[in-house]
């Protein structure tokens, strides 16, 4: 059984979306990050960075339970524990490779491009648009190479198209604004919209559904999603 510590954000809805694919026998526990459930010491025992996605995998190996914690690895460990989606042995570099230009480009750069958009102060507009633009170079850096492509690596779907469909998902966000955010890169669209259309992905976007999130931007939010911004207290 795998425990899925779940948000409604990005990078959990990329393990969702694996997950369904799986099929496997998984339990959704809710974590709050606008009420600081991801601060709290029973879930920091789970990922010590206190962020979501982690979890828990009651058959991790050797037969023991393990934990892991940031969506690259959960995406790599549950491939593996399944032999599925990893595409060829002779793409695993190319893999590996993809998968970390999307967890330390695109997904970072995707993640602060709204942020400095929606959440922070007037008054920053060389951030906006550094982040804005680096997400802009990512998204075309991965266009450039899908062209000719249907998919990422090698010949068919692997944990790579699956980790861009997450932050895919939000080019809305990501290029505020634009009323076809992807219409720039044709490529990327065509693989969000192959990847979308897979029946898993309704699964994956239902998950959660049965819970209520907090979705007011209080104070409460703010020192929760953001607590470096405060000093810590006396």
């Amino acid at each position: 059984m795998i425990r899925l510590f779940y948000h409604p954000t990005p990078n959990p809805a990329k393990v969702a979306l694996l997950l369904e694919e799986l099929g496997l026998p998984y339990e959704v526990v809710p974590v709050d990050t606008s009420k600081g459930e991801q601060h709290t010491p029973a879930f920091r025992a789970v990922n010590p960075n206190g962020k979501v996605p982690a979890i828990i995998d009651t058959e991790g190996p050797g037969g023991g339970e393990a934990r892991v914690f940031d969506s690259t690895a959960i995406l790599i460990h549950l491939a593996e524990k399944t032999g599925k989606f990893l595409g060829k042995p002779q793409d695993r570099p190319e893999l590996l490779s993809w998968l970390l230009f999307i967890a330390s480009g695109l997904g970072p750069f995707s993640g602060q491009a709204v942020h400095f958009q929606f959440a922070a102060p007037d008054g920053l507009d060389y951030a906006r648009n550094r982040y804005r633009r680096e997400a802009e170079r990512h998204y075309q850096v991965l266009d450039d190479h899908l062209a000719g492509r249907d998919f990422i690596v090698g010949d068919g779907y692997t944990i790579a198209d699956i980790s861009a469909w997450g932050w895919l998902d939000r080019a809305a966000r990501v290029r505020k604004g634009e009323a076809d955010p992807l219409a720039a890169f044709p490529n990327l669209k065509r693989l969000f919209e192959r990847v979308d259309a897979r029946p898993a992905v309704a699964r994956a976007r239902a998950v959660g559904k049965d819970h209520e999130f907090k979705k007011v931007n209080d104070e409460e939010t703010k020192r929760s999603l953001f607590p470096s911004n405060y000093p810590p207290a006396a």
